[in-house]
């Protein structure tokens, strides 16, 4: 299947903002039975209101926190008593730090790979059992171009993603034996979510996704695209090979390069942020929606390089 057919039974973490949402919207419009997971429920109704809109055969919401592991055996036993089977579950859960490595407070760090990393080892251990079991089921794994090169003042996101994307060819090596059992990676690069305003921050400034920006509409495509492709391509922009090259063939035109270019295509020189914590040890449900509000990145940009003439 190049997409869920009507009545399958599509999991989805991180359910109630950005990639997640759209994916579960997109899954909707293909009449499959959805279960939404994140940890607030009030976002996920929300949600499982659009999916019914849209056309979901069935909605079911359970409040999930994926970096603990029982919150996660328990998801995966609710849809199996409640459907007997999962036909896709899609792990898109996943929270950012921004500030140098020394200044982000240990309990956001650890934070940030607790859900990024060891949440996603957490639905590894309790969703392939049961994919193995059946002989058939997709479990994919929402990494980021950031899994494959270095950023300056991301560096909790950065080894989370870099860890994501070895547990997922850990799990691909490890499930060969299996002819119907796909393990999907996918790595987005800039996508127009609210996870920037989201963040935990110790910059100073607002993140912004860097261009070229990707719509969560067309991520969550491509995400449901591969749902049965274990060999596709797991960068969803070209420009993500572009700059993974530039990060292993030239490294030292891209440590000279990567620095200026993240603080005017990555940041948002003038949305100025006291120190906070964001979403990565609570929810912040208020600031969950389907898009972001950075506007067109090149215009953001422009605004950054004048901002910084100006001092």
């Amino acid at each position: 299947m190049s997409k869920p057919r009507p009545g399958d039974v599509v999991v989805i973490t991180g359910a109630s903002s950005g990639i997640g949402r759209a994916t579960a919207l997109a899954a909707a419009a293909e009449g499959t039975h959805l279960v939404l997971a994140a940890r607030g429920v009030g976002s996920l109704d929300l949600v499982a209101a659009e999916c019914d809109d849209a056309g979901a055969a069935s909605t079911m919401v359970v409040p999930t926190d994926v970096g603990d592991d029982a919150a996660v055996r328990a998801l995966v036993d609710t849809v199996l008593d409640r459907h007997g089977h999962i036909d896709a579950f899609i792990n898109s859960a996943g929270v950012v730090a921004y500030g140098r490595t020394e200044e982000v407070p240990q309990e956001v760090f650890d934070g940030v790979l607790r859900t990024n990393l060891l949440g996603t080892a957490n639905v590894a251990r309790h969703v392939v059992p049961v994919l193995r079991g059946q002989d058939s089921g997709t479990l994919t794994l929402v990494g980021s171009v950031i899994g494959h090169i270095a950023v300056p003042g991301m560096t909790a996101y950065a080894v989370s993603k870099w860890g994501v994307r070895a547990l997922a060819r850990q799990l691909k090596l490890e499930n060969a034996d299996k002819r119907g059992v796909t393990i999907s990676y996918v790595a987005p690069g800039g996508v127009d979510t609210p996870i920037y305003q989201q963040a935990a921050n110790y910059d100073g400034f607002e993140g912004r996704p860097p261009p070229p920006v990707a719509s969560p509409e067309r991520v969550a495509k491509q995400i449901l695209s591969r749902l049965d492709r274990q060999h596709a391509w797991s960068q969803l922009l070209v420009s993500n090979e572009v700059i993974r090259f530039g990060f292993s063939a030239v490294p030292f035109v891209y440590d000279a390069i990567i620095g200026p270019f993240f603080r005017h295509g990555a940041i948002d020189r003038l949305r100025p942020t006291e120190a906070t914590t964001g979403n990565v040890l609570a929810p912040r449900q208020s600031g969950n929606k389907l898009h972001g509000d950075q506007g067109n990145a090149l215009v953001g940009i422009a605004r950054n390089v004048l901002s910084s003439l100006r001092g």
